[in-house]
C-alpha cells in the first residue's frame, strides 16, 4: 500500500484485543503512520486534541456507552474516519453503527491488510469531501453551505446537521439541479454499494428536509424524484395568506337601470318581476305562471 495516496494518516486504534492490535502496530509502522494505541476510550475533549483523522474501535470494548460514544464523537470531529472493527453482530447493530457515524464495520476475524486498506478508502473520501474548503462558503436563497465547517447556516443560524447530514446536503448542493439517484449518493457518502431494500438515504434526506424547513420555511430546497432519487434547487413558497378579496359587485353596463335593484340607506331594493309568458310569448293569466311552475314540479315526482 502506498500511504501518500491519501496523504499521512494519523491513526488511533481502540481496542483490548493485543494479539490482533500488535499486528495492526506492525503493519502501521511499517507504513510510517503515527499512531496512537488505546485500550480505553478517552473522553472525547481529550480525542479531540490527539489530532487524528483516522479510528479503528472496536465497540464492544466500550459496552453499552458505545453508541453515545460514536455519535459525541463524530459530532466532535467532522473529519474522522471510523472504522469499526468488532466481532460477531448483528444486522441492527451495523445499520445503528454505519448511521450513527461509522464510516466502515468490518467483522472479526479479519485480516490486518484489509482493515488498513479500508482506512485508506475512509481517509480518501474525507479528503476528497474536504477538498471543496477551499472554494469558500456555497450561497443558495437563504441558505449558506460551508464545507469547512461541515454545516449550513440560515439567517445566520447553524441548521445543526450532523457530518452525514451535511455531506448528503453537500453531495446534492454541487450537483446544481441535477437529479442524484439513491444508489450514486449511497455510494458517494457511505463509501460502498447500497444493499438492496436499504432506506438510509431516504432517512437522511427526511432528516435534512426537515431541518432546512425549520430554518428556512420560507425556500423549499430538496425535491423528489419517486422512483430514482433526489435534487437540490432552491425555489421560493408561495405565501399561505387569506385569498385576496375581488373588490364590490358593479352593475353591468348592458343591463336596464334598476335590474339589480338601487341601494338607498345601504339597503338594496328587489328587482322589478317580469310577468310569466307562454312559449308564444304572451302572458300568462294571474296564477299561470304557478300553475306552470306546479306542472313542471310535478312531472319530476
Amino acid at each position: 500500500m502506498n500511504p501518500t495516496d491519501t496523504g499521512p494518516i494519523r491513526l488511533a486504534i481502540l481496542d483490548c484485543d493485543s494479539g490482533f492490535v500488535q499486528v495492526l502496530v506492525n503493519r502501521v509502522e511499517g507504513l510510517g503512520w503515527p499512531y496512537r494505541r488505546l485500550e480505553a476510550a478517552p473522553r472525547v475533549e481529550e480525542f479531540v486534541a490527539m489530532r487524528v483523522n483516522a479510528l479503528v474501535v472496536d465497540l464492544a470494548l466500550l459496552g453499552p456507552a458505545a453508541w453515545d460514544f460514536l455519535d459525541r464523537l463524530s459530532g466532535e470531529i467532522p473529519g474522522l474516519g471510523v472504522v469499526v472493527c468488532t466481532g460477531r453482530s448483528t444486522v441492527a447493530q451495523r445499520v445503528r453503527g454505519l448511521r450513527m457515524g461509522a464510516d466502515d464495520w468490518v467483522s472479526k476475524p479479519c485480516h490486518p491488510e484489509e482493515v488498513l486498506a479500508r482506512v485508506q478508502a475512509v481517509v480518501r473520501r474525507r479528503k476528497q469531501a474536504s477538498g471543496r474548503n477551499d472554494e469558500g462558503p456555497m450561497v443558495a436563497a437563504e441558505l449558506e453551505i460551508r464545507s469547512d465547517q461541515f454545516q449550513a447556516f440560515a439567517a445566520g443560524r447553524s441548521v445543526d446537521l450532523t457530518r452525514r447530514e451535511f455531506e448528503v446536503l453537500l453531495l446534492l448542493a454541487h450537483a446544481k439541479g441535477k437529479v442524484i439517484q439513491r444508489e450514486e449518493i449511497y455510494q458517494s457518502v457511505w463509501g460502498y454499494a447500497m444493499a438492496h431494500g436499504d432506506r438510509s438515504v431516504d432517512v437522511f434526506i427526511r432528516k435534512v428536509r426537515q431541518k432546512l424547513e425549520a430554518a428556512s420555511p420560507s425556500w423549499k430546497y430538496l425535491h423528489t424524484h419517486f422512483g430514482v432519487g433526489y435534487r437540490f434547487d432552491p425555489e421560493p413558497l408561495e405565501p399561505s395568506g387569506p385569498p385576496e378579496s375581488s373588490g364590490s359587485l358593479e352593475p353591468s353596463g348592458s343591463l336596464e337601470p334598476g335590474r339589480l335593484g338601487d341601494v338607498q340607506g345601504g339597503a338594496r331594493e328587489p328587482a322589478r318581476q317580469e310577468p310569466a309568458r307562454t312559449a308564444a310569448g304572451e302572458p300568462l293569466a294571474d296564477g299561470g305562471g304557478d300553475t306552470a311552475f306546479n306542472q313542471l314540479r310535478a312531472s319530476f315526482t
